[in-house]
């Protein structure tokens, strides 16, 4: 199977056998039969170290990336295990412009027993000797929220020189629009909670590698610290992945039109997607990625002015997450991200792109300064 909507609708699905359920419901238990004296050690043994459900959710998202996937309770549980796990060979390297929480889990967990974290830009050049010692280069690209876009294969050749691994979060691209690990990267990360679930009822994560010893490492840590997902998430995830082909395509057709239309109002500024050709990061995003995501950004003049545009929309939710079906935007300064006060991420959902222009540029329109 190579057609992306092919693979999303039968990943972790098995053949089929006479009778049984074409989509078989979660495995609930927390136990399972361990047999009498001399059996050997079932696979399904205990709750906290692996369940049927996420197996199966596991194949369908490995198959997308590329590798062997291990799948947590959340995106920010999955960039734990890989800070963690890599955190005591040497120091971190961070994009000082990416999710603000996997900064703060780095400066604030791992920093007082001594890891060194090192903060980097997405876009630029790294300063000079930053990979001395490290261990680990985390990579967000497009970064959330700036929508920046780093050289990933370049990036994966500069950190294997000096010893160290690549993790690339990947949660805005989605395994469908890039594909981390062929480029060179040693983890893809990503929370699933985002456009690969894509339906606002998950919170999940994943991380997908393709060293069979890194993936056991994972599934160790993910054991011993208790990030384990829910059978139903994991079942939830797996369903809603089916239509993530579909999704993601008229997520980044909106994406594209939302842009061109924002772009055009006297009271907006630096508006940002990759897939704008014009875009500073547009180059280095059409050479490694496969197809362009849902999520865009923009400035409007000050806090009352986004306030009044969301007041103003029909269509568009204020909510911070994003990848959803319905569109939704997110003022960002108010989490702590060191960005304007009018900074707005945008996620373009799968409403008629004519609707949602007409509803984004009524809102715009209902701005008075």
């Amino acid at each position: 199977m190579t057609g992306d909507g092919t693979r999303c609708v039968h990943g972790g699905h098995g053949e089929g056998v006479l009778g049984e359920a074409l989509h078989p419901g979660p495995v609930l238990s927390s136990t399972f039969h361990l047999g009498g004296p001399g059996d050997p050690t079932p696979t399904d043994f205990y709750g906290r170290a692996d369940n049927p459900t996420w197996r199966v959710l596991e194949a369908a998202i490995g198959d997308l990336d590329g590798g062997e996937c291990v799948v947590f309770a959340s995106g920010m549980a999955a960039i734990a295990a890989v800070l963690r796990l890599a955190g005591r060979d040497g120091a971190l390297v961070l994009p000082s412009d990416g999710y603000y929480l996997a900064r703060s889990l780095a400066h604030d967990e791992l920093g007082p027993f001594g890891v060194e974290v090192r903060e980097v830009p997405t876009a630029g050049e790294w300063p000079a000797k930053v990979l001395d010692g490290a261990a680990l280069v985390l990579l967000e690209t497009p970064s959330n929220p700036g929508l920046d876009v780093a050289d990933i294969a370049a990036a994966a050749a500069a950190a294997h020189a000096a010893g160290a691994l690549l993790a690339v979060d990947n949660t805005t691209a989605t395994p469908l629009g890039q594909q981390p690990l062929a480029l060179g990267a040693d983890f893809a990360v990503a929370s699933d909670t985002k456009a690969l679930s894509g339906h606002g009822d998950v919170v999940l994560g994943h991380v997908s590698v393709r060293d069979g010893a890194l993936a056991a490492r994972l599934r160790e840590a993910r054991s011993r610290g208790g990030a384990v997902p829910g059978p139903m998430e994991a079942w939830l995830a797996h369903r809603g992945l089916g239509t993530l082909d579909l999704r993601l395509a008229r997520q980044a057709a909106n994406a594209a039109a939302v842009a061109a239309a924002v772009a055009e109002h006297p009271l907006v500024s630096d508006v940002r997607w990759p897939g704008l050709p014009h875009d500073p990061a547009h180059a280095v995003a059409a050479r490694q990625m496969r197809r362009w995501n849902g999520v865009l950004r923009f400035t409007l003049p000050d806090e009352h002015a986004v306030g009044q545009f969301l007041a103003a929309s029909r269509l568009v939710t204020s909510a911070t997450s994003f990848g959803g079906l319905r569109s939704s935007a997110d003022r960002r300064q108010r989490w702590g991200d060191d960005v304007a006060p009018g900074l707005v991420r945008f996620s373009a959902g799968c409403e008629d792109e004519h609707d949602l222009v007409a509803d984004v540029r009524a809102a715009l329109a209902a701005i008075t300064g």
